[in-house]
Formats: C-alpha cells, structure tokens, sequence
C-alpha cells in the first residue's frame, strides 16, 4: 500500500479523519492559500508556514486540506492521511461529494498569493516560483495512481468546471475547477515533470473515461478494450470475441486483468479506470 502520509512531512494529524468514494478515480485538487491581497504596484510579504499550520490545527480546521506546501522552501505539513477526506473546497447537499471524490482525493494548500514578495522579490503566480518539494508530492500522487493530466486542461485564472468529467476524470484538478465551488485558484501551475510511470507508451489511445464503459453502452473504446485484452492474454471469458457493445464477459475479462496487477475490492471491480487502460499498453 502506498504511504499514508507523504515522506518528509511534517505531521499535524486531525482526528475527524473520513472514508473517500473510492468508486471515482484518483485525483489531486490544488488551492492557494491566498491569505493576502496584493497587486504588481503593491505587493505584499508571504505569510509565514507556521502561522498556516496553527490555523489549519486550530481555527480553520474545518477547511483544512491534506497538505500545506510552500513553493520556496518545500517545506510540506500534512494534516490528515490519504484515504481520508479533507475539508477544502465546498461539498453541497445532494450532488457529487467533492471533497471525497476518488480512491484518494489529495487537496494540497500551496502557501502562496498573487503578487507575495519572498526576499524582495515579488512573484504573480505558483508557475513563477521555484516549485521546490512539488516533484516529491507529484511522485506521492502517482503512488496512488493519480496520472499526471489536467482533465480540464490546465488551471487559469477563469473557472472552469464540468461535473460529468469531474466523476469520469482522475488526474488533478484546481480549485476553480471543482464542482459546486465558485473560487478561481490556483491560477497557472509549475508544468509537471515527465513521468514514464503514468503517462502512456506514445501512440497508445487515450483514456474515454469511465462513462464509455458499462451496461448498456456500445462504442469503438469497448471494442478497442476488449481487443486489448485479447492481445494481453485476458479473454478466457469471450465466447465469440470483443464488440463494441459491453458485456458481463468484458467486465469479468478485466478483473482477471485487475488480479494480476495484485489489486482487490473496489480496485478490481472490471471497469477501467485510467490506471488500467495505461497498464494494457504498457
């Protein structure tokens, strides 16, 4: 099992820890604390890390996110393990529970403000900073099974949300990017680093997410999926052979797929998410 807790950070745990929907895929959810207003012509000095972390351990508890990450130094402190929840986006009655959404769903509070000044120097957004500590949290995420993709492209300035890819897409998200949220952060990110262990061999097909897949649907990816698993080994349960229309012997097919990849429970139930579609063409 991946760590709980992301090596090297320091521990603030809170006790009101809660179980994710692990039905939805994997995702991170990245905020900036923006704890000042500032502008070009008036920039302001960036609050200090520990006065972040007494108030996510004491006042603002009940927005606190899994982790606090400071762009400059890298200094990381974390306040509640993966599989729980945290509290830092909006979570309304009756629709998709964001800040549950996925088998892990990582909100990280990156300690930052437009226009903050760090040794006389100002900077407008997260890309403009050194990102120091942000490879060793994108490897964290990864562990989980969080592929390194923007679903909604990357974050702007400008929401912009959709709740059906929020429930189909793992991948990372910005706040303004969340459903049922009306904040913008956290504007334009550090580009991620390569990572061969998450990103497809070139010329394998892109995910059509977990909306493709199912009772009653028919299309080219169940096609191309179940002559996937052909060529893998994993047919023992066609009778004739892959269509493009989804049946009981495509789910039992990729369980058997899942298995082998040691995974259990929710993790093995023969509906691909974007982690097994990348393992088939690996």
């Amino acid at each position: 099992m991946p760590d709980l807790w992301l090596p090297g950070a320091e521990r603030h745990p809170l006790s009101d820890t809660a179980p994710t929907d692990t039905q939805y895929d994997p995702r991170v959810i990245w905020h900036i604390t923006w704890d000042k207003n500032a502008t070009a012509a008036k920039p302001a000095d960036l609050v200090a890390f520990d006065k972040l972390v007494q108030y996510f351990t004491g006042g603002g508890k009940a927005v606190a996110p899994h982790l606090l990450w400071d762009p400059f130094t890298g200094r990381t402190a974390q306040f509640y393990p993966a599989n729980s929840r945290s509290k830092s986006v909006v979570d309304l009655a009756g629709g998709t529970r964001t800040n549950r959404t996925g088998k892990v769903c990582l909100q990280v509070e990156t300690l930052f403000f437009p226009y903050c000044r760090v040794n006389g120097k100002s900077y407008a957004t997260v890309r403009d900073t050194p990102a120091k500590g942000l490879d060793k949290i994108l490897a964290w995420a990864r562990s989980w099974g969080v592929p390194d993709v923007w679903p909604m492209g990357a974050p702007t300035w400008k929401a912009n949300r959709s709740e059906q890819m929020w429930e189909t897409e793992g991948g990372h998200y910005g706040h303004g990017q969340t459903p049922e949220n009306t904040h913008t952060d956290p504007g334009p990110m550090p580009k991620w680093p390569t990572s061969t262990s998450t990103t497809p061999k070139p010329g394998s097909p892109a995910f059509p997410g977990r909306s493709a897949f199912g009772p009653g649907k028919s299309n080219a990816s169940i096609l191309l999926l179940g002559q996937q698993l052909v060529r893998k080994g994993y047919s023992k349960h066609y009778r004739v052979g892959p269509s493009r229309d989804w049946g009981e012997a495509d789910r039992l097919n990729v369980v058997d797929f899942q298995h082998a990849q040691k995974w259990t429970g929710s993790d093995a139930d023969g509906y691909p998410g974007p982690e097994t579609w990348r393992r088939l063409w690996v």
